[in-house]
């Protein structure tokens, strides 16, 4: 599955480890970029994103089946640590895979999954 990981986290080399094909905001140069046209990169290279940034977490500006797949990591206190063990406890639920065209949320109160209602048509 292709993952993007938003600049804010430092997860890329675990989800590669995990079989995933990520990349970085930073390694693919976009850097600094605004929400919205990360959200664009998103769309348009079919990546389901991997985020701390709590703003993709609103999903009146991205609801489930307008994009590949939204995660949002939450921790209490943000740190390496913090970060990684979100995401293997999100993978312990299910793989990413199982999460596409969602928005997902985990923090330390749990995970919150919203899907679209209708599965959507796969993308070429």
């Amino acid at each position: 599955m292709r993952v993007k990981v938003d600049e804010d986290l430092p997860v890329g080399r675990f989800l590669q480890r995990q079989g995933y094909d990520a990349q970085s905001v930073y390694e693919q140069g976009m850097s600094g970029w605004k929400d919205a046209e990360v959200f664009r990169a998103v769309r348009r290279e079919a990546r389901f994103l991997v985020t701390g940034d709590k703003g993709f977490g609103d999903i009146r500006r991205y609801p489930p089946g307008t994009h590949p797949g939204i995660l949002v990591l939450r921790p209490a206190r943000p740190s390496i640590t913090a970060f990684l063990r979100l995401l293997e406890k999100v993978l312990q639920i299910a793989p990413l895979e199982d999460f596409q065209n969602c928005l997902v949320v985990a923090g330390p109160q749990g995970v919150r999954v919203r899907c679209p209602a209708e599965p959507l048509p796969p993308t070429d």
